[in-house]
């Protein structure tokens, strides 16, 4: 495995509250994540961006099912009111453009809020995937397949695709 080192910072030497202005986005909307990996400790090893994911994944990981929920809830509907509207995060926005999602047909804009009307009627959370370097076909494709997946599935999977989204984040940086 190839550990890469953050450019520009060193989470080790950080203080809680540069570390979590630094790393209370990267899990979308839950700063809670920074702060309890923060909580167990941030050492030499954490200035490499495996390692750091690791700890930070280790807190969601460790979190209560209402917080996990509350964490896969924090996420925007991909292509949804939040992306038309200009409210996503800076992070979300870049994410989703790198997919090409917001240069959707109409026809495909539609497929998409289909699909996540569907999925958030069956699940009772939106579909998360870890767009970047994806696109508006694959992204339509992994939704429909799965819609047919359960619900325990499909909340395994949003959590995998959050810790996809965090590592990507943290490369970024």
């Amino acid at each position: 495995m190839i550990t890469a080192c953050f450019k520009t910072i060193t989470p080790s030497k950080m203080d809680r509250e540069a570390f979590i202005q630094s790393f209370g986005g990267i899990y979308e909307h839950s700063s809670w994540v920074a702060e309890g990996a923060y909580q167990q400790g941030v050492g030499g090893q954490h200035n490499q961006i495996e390692s750091l994911h690791q700890l930070l994944a280790s807190e969601v990981a460790a979190a209560s099912e209402p917080d996990k929920l509350a964490l896969i809830n924090a996420h925007p509907d991909l292509a949804g009111k939040a992306a038309v509207a200009g409210e996503l995060t800076a992070e979300s926005t870049s994410e989703q453009a790198s997919a090409g999602i917001s240069n959707c047909s109409p026809a495909e804009f539609s497929q998409f809020t289909e699909l996540n009307n569907a999925y958030k009627a069956k699940f009772n959370f939106p579909f998360i995937m870890a767009v970047k370097g994806s696109n508006t076909q694959k992204i339509l494709s992994a939704f429909t397949q799965r819609l047919e997946h359960s619900a325990v599935q499909e909340f395994k999977q949003a959590l995998q695709e959050i810790d996809k989204i965090a590592l990507l984040r943290l490369q970024e940086l």
